[in-house]
């Protein structure tokens, strides 16, 4: 019974990785064609790092759910159990790990850093400062990937195929103590230190817009916004309480168990692949998760704005025409993610409004 349970557990991973590779490279290349080349009512800044995010995890699906776990599960020897590719997948996605995750955080701080300040504002909306951050961000995540190529060796191991013995070389953890010292590091800044500083400043945003709406009563954010004050705060903490949820709760299990693995089992000896070991089991469901997570970024941060849907249903329809969406972007949650520095719309009955209520805050 036993047996049976866990042959299905890995029948299903041999579904689920090869799924989430046609599933997530289409998708995310899709997503980068909406957001660069369709008017998505985004600003130019929210632009560069959603594209930016698109192609670190279609990097991010390649190096790891495609060539690493797909071929693990479909053929007995991939390629990568052997030198050097031993040490250049390791390399290669760690650094697309890190440049998903830490493009993820840098923009969520930017969101907040605009929100709060006018100066910081006019400097961050500036499109080159945004393609340099962009690139300092994937140049750093994998020059700090470097020390992982290190970490793995190939050794031959003794299997069973097929009833017959045989020896293949196999790409295992060194036994060494600054292999386990270098992946806490790595477990830290990509998962730890990115999932408490999301949570942080998702936190600081939906406190910042709840103190901005104290500057107004509620007829006066009607009158420019064209809609219920508390509602559109309710909906936008909402947004924002759920991205934070789904990136902790996809991202915490593999970073708990990852640790358990590299510090506890991080031995030449220990089979991974062995599912009756029950830390086996929760790695590999915690992986899933994580994977998951990187699959469905694009849903997280694009689909939340009602512009990018219209703009996705014309484009299934092969409508060229633009809807008329009026004041799409002050209508929808995606403000928080896409300030814009907008001009001053004119109008033939321009409505003045006269603040009443304004209150001091530090």
């Amino acid at each position: 019974m036993e047996g049976a349970t866990l042959s299905i557990f890995v029948t299903i991973q041999k579904i689920y990785y090869p799924l989430l590779c046609v599933i997530g490279i289409p998708g995310n290349l899709f997503t980068f064609y909406m957001i660069c080349f369709r008017n998505c009512g985004m600003s130019s800044t929210a632009i560069i790092y959603l594209s930016c995010l698109a192609i670190a995890d279609i990097f991010y699906l390649v190096w790891v759910i495609l060539i690493d776990l797909t071929l693990a599960f479909w053929t007995l020897q991939p390629f990568w159990h052997s030198y050097p590719w031993c040490s250049i997948l390791g390399f290669l996605q760690y650094g697309s790990l890190y440049s998903s995750s830490w493009i993820v955080v840098v923009f969520t701080i930017e969101r907040y850093l605009v929100l709060r300040s006018t100066a910081v504002k006019q400097y961050l909306s500036q499109t080159r400062v945004t393609k340099l951050t962009c690139i300092a961000i994937v140049l750093v995540s994998h020059l700090v990937s470097v020390p992982l190529a290190w970490i793995n060796i190939v050794t031959p191991v003794n299997l069973t195929v097929d009833g017959e013995n045989i020896t293949l070389p196999r790409c295992l953890y060194r036994n060494e103590t600054y292999t386990t010292v270098i992946v806490w590091i790595t477990t830290f800044l990509s998962g730890g230190i990115p999932i408490v500083l999301v949570i942080i400043f998702n936190y600081l945003i939906g406190y910042h817009l709840c103190n901005t709406s104290k500057l107004f009563t509620k007829e006066e954010y009607r009158v420019m916004q064209g809609k219920s004050t508390r509602g559109m705060l309710r909906r936008t903490i909402l947004l924002l309480g759920t991205v934070s949820v789904a990136f902790v709760v996809l991202s915490l299990p593999r970073f708990v168990t990852y640790c358990i693995l590299r510090t506890n089992y991080n031995n030449e000896n220990f089979n991974r692949n062995d599912y009756s070991i029950p830390i086996n089991v929760a790695g590999d469901i915690a992986n899933m998760l994580q994977n998951l997570n990187s699959t469905t970024n694009f849903l997280l941060y694009c689909m939340v704005s009602r512009r990018f849907r219209q703009e996705l249903v014309q484009v299934l329809t092969c409508n060229e025409k633009a809807l008329e969406l009026g004041s799409v972007l002050t209508n929808t949650t995606m403000k928080v993610f896409s300030v814009v520095d907008h001009k001053a719309s004119y109008s033939s009955n321009p409505v003045s409004v006269v603040l009443t209520s304004l209150k001091p805050t530090e």
